[in-house]
């Protein structure tokens, strides 16, 4: 018997391990839009790659909506990427518009310098991929 999976903003909360990751979501007004039919890949950053953050510096992307929306739509594909694909890939363009370096060297993907942890956590609506690092713009 198959049973229905979660949306995106579901199965993060969920996890537990996406605490930041659903507060910086629900603060930019990007839930409903991840809750939406999609399907989006979303490259999840954990609680622990949050802490990499310096602490002024989350805060003060937390309280700037336009910056923080960049922020988060520059871990989301408007397809949904399953480690199979990714894999054969060397970009993915995100929702923000820039593109994603993808790279494989001995087995392990990066997506713009960001470490792939986990993989293929299918939802409703896509598909996550952890990472341990938060992708922030270059400019």
């Amino acid at each position: 018997m198959q049973t229905l999976k979660k949306d995106i903003v579901d199965s993060a909360v969920a996890a537990g391990s996406f605490n930041t990751l659903v507060a910086a979501v629900t603060a930019a007004g990007l839930a409903d839009t991840l809750r939406g039919a999609g399907p989006f890949t979303v490259f999840a950053p954990s609680d622990e790659a949050f802490k990499k953050v310096p602490e002024a510096a989350l805060q003060a992307l937390l309280a700037d909506k336009d910056k923080l929306t960049k922020v988060l739509t520059l871990h989301v594909v408007a397809q949904k990427l399953l480690a199979k694909d990714v894999q054969n890939l060397t970009t993915a363009k995100t929702v923000e518009g820039t593109p994603l370096s993808i790279k494989l060297e001995g087995g392990t993907v990066t997506v713009h310098g960001a470490k792939v942890t986990a993989t293929d956590i299918e939802c409703s609506n896509g598909v996550i991929h952890v990472i341990d690092t938060v992708i922030l713009p270059n400019n």
